[in-house]
């Protein structure tokens, strides 16, 4: 074995527990990002329900691992939300909670775009404490 091909073996091995992950968890995981454009004169109505949805998700869903919502700072209508499910099942059960359900009705008329991105997890990575 050369040294590149061992320096490349030892990266690829060592690389999950530099990076805080561990691959084999990962598998499996529902991992999706929101774009969505809101309409300024009910951004802070919007907000509201997003708050309210994302924490009673967090909550209540064990399938549910994270929701992270973020506005850009130099324009506060555009709002991304990352979301990270268990899994298929776990992304479909929320989908269909009173909870998901209420916060889409709710916001229907705030929201003026809304773009999802379908994603591969790489590397997800968080500190405990």
């Amino acid at each position: 074995m050369s040294t590149k091909q061992f320096l490349f073996l030892a990266a690829s091995m060592l690389t999950p527990f530099f990076c805080g992950c561990a691959i084999a968890e990962e598998k499996g995981r529902v991992v999706r990002v929101a774009k969505l454009t809101i309409d300024a004169a009910q951004l802070e109505n919007y907000k509201a329900a997003l708050k309210e949805e994302i924490e009673t998700s967090v909550r209540i869903e064990a399938g549910v691992l994270a929701l992270y919502a973020v506005s850009e700072k130099d324009n506060p209508t555009h709002i991304t939300v990352f979301e990270i499910y268990a899994d298929t099942n776990a992304y479909n059960a929320h989908l269909e909670t009173p909870h998901f359900k209420k916060y889409k009705t709710t916001t229907q008329e705030m929201v003026k775009s809304l773009e999802l991105v379908e994603t591969v997890p790489i590397c997800l990575g968080a500190k405990t404490k």
